[in-house]
């Protein structure tokens, strides 16, 4: 049976990893992981999940399964964190969560719950919009489950900013049977989010078109704050009829390994949306049957008690003001070194990542000879940079380009 089977390729970024990993120039700078770093390039456990964590261990009695839709208090507060407390759809009970395995999770679970769906639309097959580019592994995770990947422009290489014009025009063709994927702050991998102006545009092109819309969530707090980076999700949720929502806890509670995250799905009325909420749950089941606690159990209690949620928010304002401050600091360090052209994009996007806009040969050349690393579309994580590195940094990117 395995002889049949073709090698597939090595995920890019995990590939830089062991690169950079076996590189012994103390000089190297790895930019590739999408994960929060402080500035000697060390990920901190918060200090408020530190002390969630020993109330869990103090206070856990069992290790029994907690069910498929997982804790019923994380379920609530994080869905509340995201629609927020007085949205018109949760006040109306049209909304129902489900614990899951990581951000992963959550869309593989959104994939396979819309490949279900589909079986009932008129054509029968199953498709899903995302923007070009989108983060690597979403086309992997809908076709996996069935799902035809399309694409609608998004980001301008050449000018660095949005192509929100060609963006609404390729929208304005979706079918009200398609699903269309947008990112709600923090866009990955370039960085550019939408405006308010321009989410509200979004959301009127929704309404009238019907598709339902998918937005994915990964970064709340990354980009400008927690309710400013909720804004699309709020707007939206509180126009359209229906629309799912993937979120994660890796990055905003620094829970990456501990895997937890929640799939939102909200109905046009509290009897739709149980049945649909049927078919999530039987999704569950045969994915993964029970979600892990221990990560839901550390998010609820911090959301659930007034002192830890503000030593979170404090938390997270550090994490967000330093990614904000390496952005400027880039900039400023690139005009110092006398590189060529205007970098003020950079300075205008949100969120973990920047394309740098150099080509594949000069992130061959930095990695080569400078061991700076970052993936081939010149994707940069903005926290691998710190006041030790960015002088280096800056005068590589001068130099090559």
């Amino acid at each position: 049976m395995f002889d049949t089977l073709t090698a597939m390729p090595a995920d890019p970024i995990l590939g830089l990893m062991t690169k950079y990993r076996d590189d012994p120039r103390a000089y190297k700078i790895d930019l590739g992981v999408g994960v929060y770093k402080d500035e000697i390039g060390h990920t901190p456990i918060l200090t408020c999940v530190k002390k969630a964590e020993q109330h869990r261990i103090d206070t856990e009695t069992t290790k029994v399964y907690i069910g498929p839709t997982g804790s019923a208090d994380f379920n609530l507060l994080l869905t509340q964190l995201a629609f927020g407390h007085d949205n018109p759809a949760l006040l109306a009970n049209r909304i129902r969560t489900v614990s899951t395995p990581g951000g992963t999770g959550a869309l593989r679970v959104a994939a396979d719950f819309i490949q279900r769906a589909s079986t009932r639309t008129s054509s029968g097959q199953a498709v899903i919009w995302v923007s070009d580019p989108t983060w690597a592994n979403h086309t992997g995770l809908f076709e996996a489950a069935g799902i035809i990947v399309k694409t609608y422009p998004y980001y301008d290489y050449d000018s660095k900013s949005l192509k929100f014009d060609e963006m609404k025009a390729a929208l304005t063709k979706v079918g009200p049977d398609d699903v269309v994927l947008l990112h709600a702050c923090c866009h990955n991998p370039s960085g550019m989010d939408l405006s308010t102006d321009q989410w509200d545009q979004i959301v009127e092109l929704t309404k009238d078109q019907g598709f339902t819309p998918l937005i994915d969530m990964a970064y709340q707090g990354f980009g400008d704050g927690i309710n400013e980076d909720a804004y699309g999700v709020r707007k939206m949720a509180a126009a359209v009829d229906t629309m799912i929502l993937c979120s994660s806890c890796s990055k905003n509670f620094g829970l990456y390994r501990e895997r937890i995250g929640a799939c939102s799905i909200m109905g046009k009325d509290s009897a739709s949306v149980n049945v649909a909420f049927s078919v999530l749950l039987y999704v569950v089941r045969c994915l993964y049957s029970m979600p892990p606690a221990h990560g839901a159990a550390i998010v609820e209690t911090i959301l659930g008690s007034p002192e830890l949620k503000q030593e979170w928010l404090d938390e997270l304002k550090v994490m967000r003001d330093r990614i904000n401050g390496n952005r400027i600091m880039l900039v400023n360090k690139l005009t110092e070194k006398g590189a060529p052209g205007n970098f003020d994009f950079i300075v205008q996007q949100k969120g973990m990542f920047s394309f740098l806009g150099v080509n594949q040969e000069q992130v061959a050349l930095l990695q080569q000879n400078n061991g700076i690393y970052m993936v081939d579309s010149s994707r940069i994580s903005i926290a691998g940079i710190g006041l030790t590195n960015v002088d280096h940094l800056a005068e590589s990117i001068a130099n090559v380009l």
